[in-house]
């Protein structure tokens, strides 16, 4: 008997870290696939889709411009629970941790439908940082029946909040699957200035920025470290794909004004943004995903946080935090561009998050959910 599986994600992220399980979903011959969008990304989210050649089945359309995080919740649980009804899932997938997934985990676990969460374990220790991400994930867990962990530090998070270890499974990170499948695609330039850098040859350094908790005048201070980053290394490149909330930009890019070396572009197109990764020297970011993709294209990550949820890449070395401190910022960036033996300790270091075969980790876990197959082997065993 197959058992039909409902995938719910929302925003661009969780698309891109959820596209190689949607995947997997569908080729396995006992599960059924259901998707279902929220579109709390709009624009970003449908490019993803179109990449991986996924048609959504439901849109719940929950986008509005300047909503709160409880307008948005209310929205998500209101469009949703009428396609749990209808549809009647035999378990739900979520990725990760924003506002989709815990409205979506919390309405699921509702109707008595048993939740798999994609990512699960995270932690930075904080519940303020980042947010809300830290406390939805924490509320997330505590409706899951099975937590598909990336790592084993994720799985050891878990076993101290006493979640029963045999619902855990340490797959990987899905976004190094979806980070395979794309880098080798041959994805055009649609910004004249990106293609006219590639073609230039010239160094580039990517730069993203929108954490909430980093609003205000952390945020001013990052712009003035990038207009001195741009002015001491003129042969550089500094991209900055800016986030299209106009708090971000009020705040980011009035120093870069001017500069001949910075180019603010509008939000890249996943395919895009993995090919200007893949061409950086250095990427300094404040998101969570792209301090699991960098390293495996070899990039030093610099993360403009306090703390992280993800600290295996911390530990290996290839990833470093620096805080949003404007002297810090450019400190950092210049030991990297100066110190070839610096830099080369980042680039060469082990990328921990996963293999590409996440995905199929996971689908396995969920087959054996429902007794339709067994697990692989955990991730790292």
């Amino acid at each position: 008997m197959s058992r039909r599986i409902m995938t719910i994600y929302g925003t661009r992220p969780e698309a891109i870290k959820v596209a190689p399980v949607i995947r997997g979903l569908e080729a396995h011959p006992d599960l059924e696939s259901v998707t279902v969008v929220t579109g709390q990304h709009r624009e970003m989210l449908d490019q993803v889709n179109e990449i991986f050649g996924i048609t959504p089945d439901h849109d719940l359309d929950v986008f509005a411009h300047g909503q709160t995080l409880n307008g948005l919740m209310a929205k998500v649980f209101d469009r949703l629970d009428p396609v749990l009804v209808a549809e009647r899932p035999d378990a739900v997938v979520v990725q990760g941790d924003t506002s989709t997934v815990a409205a979506a985990s919390i309405a699921a676990f509702y109707r008595q439908i048993p939740v798999v969460h994609v990512e699960a374990g995270l932690r930075s220790g904080d519940i303020h940082s980042p947010f809300p991400e830290e406390a939805n994930r924490k509320l997330t867990s505590q409706t899951t029946a099975l937590h598909l962990a990336p790592t084993p530090t994720s799985r050891a998070n878990l076993e101290r909040e006493a979640v029963d270890p045999a619902g855990i499974a340490v797959t990987g990170n899905t976004v190094i699957d979806a980070l395979l499948h794309t880098v080798g695609q041959d994805v055009p330039l649609t910004d004249p200035r990106l293609q006219a850098v590639e073609d230039a040859d010239r160094p580039v350094l990517l730069v993203t920025t929108h954490r909430r908790e980093n609003w205000g005048g952390a945020m001013e201070g990052v712009g003035r470290a990038l207009a001195r980053v741009a002015k001491t290394y003129p042969e550089h490149v500094l991209v900055l794909p800016a986030h299209r909330n106009p708090i971000v930009r009020e705040a980011v890019l009035p120093a870069l004004e001017g500069l001949e070396n910075v180019v603010v572009t509008e939000p890249l197109a996943y395919g895009e943004f993995t090919r200007v990764m893949a061409r950086a020297s250095i990427v300094l970011t404040d998101s969570g995903g792209v301090q699991e993709e960098a390293p495996s294209l070899g990039k030093p990550v610099l993360v403009m946080r306090e703390n992280t949820e993800r600290p295996e890449a911390v530990d290996a070395g290839t990833v470093r935090l620096i805080g949003t401190g404007e002297d810090r910022i450019v400190e950092e960036m210049s030991r990297l561009l100066d110190d070839p033996a610096a830099y080369a300790a980042m680039a060469n270091a082990v990328n921990p998050y996963g293999d590409g075969r996440a995905a199929e980790r996971s689908v396995a876990a969920i087959a054996e959910m429902f007794g339709l197959g067994e697990r692989l082997p955990d991730f790292g065993s």
